[in-house]
């Protein structure tokens, strides 16, 4: 395989000059990140600026940097290094061959992002390629293109917004041919009037769909209609996926698996599949109807996308689930620490009722942040699905939460801590063998550090 960039390649991407030439097989701007051959690029923030890491960076075993000011390695000057990395991202986009797939919505886009890759991976092994972590803003999203090998046959990547007009600009670097929205829900509603203009926003997303691109739509949002409309403006093909009957791809039959997941009989447009989703929760059913569309549209392996869904594993903080040692057995940690808005923690408490275990269901809430004027309300809210979840005992970190423990009042034993380390010495002292643990919050309340603690570092 060719390397990933050459000294001259970045050149005439950046309308740069090359120092000295050099070849690079992977990109990063993290100094943390960099292994030996990568490219450095010295991104300068409001709060940094990389180019006091370049050492760091060349010590690591960096080939060569993209800089704004000469340095004596290996490098490619150019006047402003976050342009460049733009530059590098549509010079990589440019000259693949890849079908390309973008995805974003309020709830479900990593999960879904991750599927997609498992499903596509699994037909084409080594020949897809997409963002890791969650890379989906303004300089995840072009690192993620710029990683992208050129031999590359199936990219897929996860796009964020939480203002108006981001995903524009983000979806025409990365031009899809498949575009899909997951779901809409009041995430981010700080810097929204109505869950109306989220979906407005995200709706973005279908204007860089390249010419005869396919965009996939949620039926059983009410949102529908509205991104199914906003989709044709820019679409060739608009499909909707989901559990309910006029769904283009829907689940014929959904039936509960004994190891939690579910077995489900989708239809699509062109074929018909009866597989296993390994997540549990009607929710994954939803996202695994968009893989598979996604799958058929672009090309792929629909057999081995069915596959790849039986065998996924829960995702760090969306869902993987930890078999805990405790004082005379084991208790199961669910990890869910990663994010958190009304639609998800709705969703995810649905899940987690539905866990057997021997001992109590134990639930540690986090505050949902960025929503706004409604913040209290939408806190408050989550008190029917804590109850409908047979909770036994509801552990409510941060201030966000008040409105929660004032709604949940004598109905479900609750107690309400301030910060994540009292709740890591809370929940230590208290689980028992056989107890179910959730774990769920918005990823600034640090409830990643109560898994780390409960499940010893071990993913």
């Amino acid at each position: 395989m060719s390397p990933l960039w050459t000294s001259q390649d970045i050149a005439t991407a950046t309308a740069g000059t090359a120092a000295a030439p050099f070849a690079a097989s992977g990109v990063t701007f993290d100094s943390r990140e960099v292994e030996p051959g990568h490219l450095f690029i010295a991104m300068k923030g409001a709060a940094t600026d990389g180019h006091r890491f370049l050492d760091k960076a060349f010590a690591a075993g960096a080939a060569g940097a993209l800089v704004s000011e000469a340095i004596a390695q290996p490098h490619v000057l150019v006047p402003d290094t976050n342009a460049a990395l733009d530059d590098l991202a549509r010079a990589a986009r440019a000259r693949t061959t890849a079908r390309i797939c973008g995805v974003t919505g309020s709830v479900g886009k990593t999960g879904t992002k991750e599927a997609l890759y498992a499903a596509l991976d699994r037909g084409a092994p080594g020949e897809a390629h997409r963002s890791v972590k969650s890379y989906n803003n303004h300089t995840g999203v072009p690192l993620s293109l710029a990683r992208m090998p050129r031999e590359t046959r199936f990219g897929v990547f996860e796009m964020g917004m939480n203002h108006a007009g981001e995903l524009a600009q983000l979806t025409r670097l990365v031009r899809p041919d498949v575009a899909i929205v997951t779901a809409i829900a009041s995430a981010h509603r700080e810097f929204f009037a109505s869950e109306e203009e989220i979906a407005e926003a995200k709706a973005e997303i279908f204007e860089g769909l390249e010419p005869g691109g396919t965009a996939l739509v949620p039926f059983d949002s009410p949102y529908r209609d509205l991104l199914a409309d906003r989709a044709r403006r820019h679409a060739e093909t608009v499909l909707s996926f989901g559990l309910g009957k006029g769904a283009d791809v829907r689940a014929r039959e959904v039936v509960a698996a004994p190891d939690g997941g579910s077995l489900v009989t989708a239809v699509l447009p062109e074929a018909e599949l009866t597989f296993t989703i390994s997540q549990p929760g009607e929710h994954w059913v939803s996202n695994a109807l968009a893989v598979l569309g996604a799958v058929e549209a672009l090309g792929g392996d629909l057999a081995a996308a069915g596959l790849a869904l039986a065998d996924m594993a829960g995702l760090k903080g969306r869902g993987e689930r930890h078999a805990i040692a405790v004082a005379g057995g084991e208790a199961l940690l669910i990890d869910e620490s990663y994010n958190a808005n009304p639609a998800s923690m709705a969703a995810t408490l649905r899940t987690f009722g539905t866990v057997n275990p021997a001992g109590r269901r134990i639930a540690v809430l986090g505050g949902m942040k960025e929503l706004g004027a409604e913040a209290e309300a939408f806190h408050a809210g989550l008190a029917g699905p804590v109850e409908a979840a047979c909770v036994d005992y509801a552990i409510l970190v941060g201030e966000e939460m008040a409105p929660l423990a004032k709604a949940l009042g004598q109905k479900v034993k609750i107690a309400h801590v301030g910060s994540t380390a009292a709740a890591i010495e809370l929940v230590s002292s208290e689980v028992r063998p056989g107890d179910a643990i959730l774990v769920k919050g918005s990823n600034s309340v640090g409830l990643a550090a109560l898994v780390e603690a409960l499940a010893g570092g071990k993913s």
